[in-house]
């Protein structure tokens, strides 16, 4: 006998909190947890069923991933089915599950599932802190002062950096309720001078301050960030605690390897009419996100034998520092570069990354053997592929591509990655 398939009806609320549907003579509950997937069994009338005798298997996938992975659902002894599975790491994401069940009901039962699975205290907390980033009262970044600290503001969490600042948001809530510290935009003016004479060079582009007119004040909170010109203004409203920490301390050592520099030769030229048409492709500045043009004529840099153009002069720095960053940004992942073989194994043919490979790893995103993120499982780790790099999320994944590097190239090649080549 085929198996009862599960009406389509309005979605319901189970006594256990999960989602209810009805399936032949039976309603069935599905609960997914960050410990697993549990099913409980009902009749129409909502007495529980026994399924001690049942058993089953949930075929589930993650959005976003064509993966599918199969669990086994086993009686508990404690009236329901379940699968023991860590969800913990897809916690906020949408899971579809595949339930086959048999032993239940009188010929067995099979549906789909759409859940979502939810997230602790800890990981919604620390999404939150991720979020805001700093704190509304000090301007320090989040963390810098140890763990910070909620505040409830009229049912909303807010956090601030310490113990130090919940005082100030109970006092006026209305002015911390956003979590952002208030920013606002003023011009330099001679009682400036003392502190504009301690910053010295702007945060955002490290020009000298008044290289480029007079500075521009931004206020965060309380603490005043000088800029070398009004394109800056914008990267401070975007990332305010980065630019605080870098003029008053607090900022970390990145060891992420893109703030490092490339072997890319890097040489100024001068834009000429032909250019034009080139400047019209590629419409704004990489490092200052404005239009070409917007302040005076386009600078044009060759980062190997490419142009790359940019609004002022005073983002050369920021290009010749990590050219194959920009050259990234400009041409994207049909700017085919090379990195160097690797030094450091993890593995017999595993490479640790180097600060070279940042740029392409950022390219590829995804693992093309698991298709997940590349940091997903410890990595991004590097392999060796016809003369070729190629980035995995961890060990395991390398066998494949040894076995078939043709096959993995191709798959970066269709999704528009183009492998950076060994040297």
């Amino acid at each position: 006998m085929s198996p009862a398939l599960a009406e389509s009806t309005p979605a319901r609320v189970g006594p256990h909190g999960g989602s209810l549907k009805v399936a032949g003579d039976l309603q069935l509950e599905t609960v997914v947890n960050q410990g697993g997937i549990q099913m409980f069994a009902f009749d129409r009338q909502g007495s529980p069923v026994s399924v001690d005798r049942g058993r089953g298997a949930a075929i589930l996938r993650v959005e976003g991933n064509a993966k599918r992975y199969r669990y086994d659902l086993l009686p508990d002894g404690k009236g329901s089915l379940l699968a023991p599975v860590n969800l913990s790491q897809i916690a906020g994401r949408q899971i579809e599950i595949d339930v086959q069940l048999i032993g239940v009901g009188s010929s067995g039962v099979r549906f789909d599932e759409v859940a979502t699975v939810p997230a602790s205290e800890t990981q919604l907390a620390a999404a939150a802190i991720a979020r805001q980033k700093i704190c509304p009262v000090s301007g320090k970044p989040l963390g810098s002062m140890g763990d910070p600290v909620s505040v409830d503001v009229g049912g909303q969490q807010v956090f601030v950096c310490c113990a130090g600042c919940v005082d100030a948001v109970k006092a006026d809530p209305a002015k911390y309720a956003s979590g952002r510290p208030k920013i606002t935009v003023t011009t330099a003016t001679a009682a400036d001078a003392a502190a504009i004479a301690k910053q010295k060079v702007c945060p955002v582009m490290d020009e000298p301050l008044g290289g480029m007119g007079t500075p521009v004040k931004v206020t965060v909170g309380d603490k005043p960030i000088y800029l070398c010109c009004k394109g800056c203004i914008k990267k401070v409203q975007a990332e305010p605690a980065k630019y605080l920490a870098m003029v008053y301390g607090g900022a970390q050592t990145e060891s992420n390897p893109s703030s490092a520099t490339s072997n890319l030769s890097v040489s100024v030229v001068r834009a000429t009419p032909a250019d034009a048409s080139l400047i019209a492709t590629q419409k704004t500045c990489p490092v200052m996100d404005e239009p070409l043009g917007s302040m005076g004529g386009p600078v044009k840099l060759m980062v190997g034998d490419k142009p790359v153009f940019l609004c002022c002069r005073g983002c050369i720095k920021k290009v010749e520092a990590e050219p194959a960053k920009y050259l990234a940004k400009v041409y994207g992942a049909t700017s085919q570069g090379s990195v160097p073989s690797g030094a450091e194994q993890v593995r017999e043919g595993i490479y640790k990354v180097t600060a070279a490979d940042a740029p392409f790893i950022s390219a590829q995103k995804k693992c093309p053997v698991m298709d997940e993120p590349l940091d997903a499982m410890g990595g991004p780790y590097k392999v060796h592929a016809n003369g070729k790099a190629i980035y995995i999320c961890c060990p395991g994944c390398a066998k494949r591509i040894a076995a078939e590097p043709g096959k993995y190239l191709a798959i970066l090649s269709n999704q528009g990655v183009a492998a950076p080549l060994l040297r």
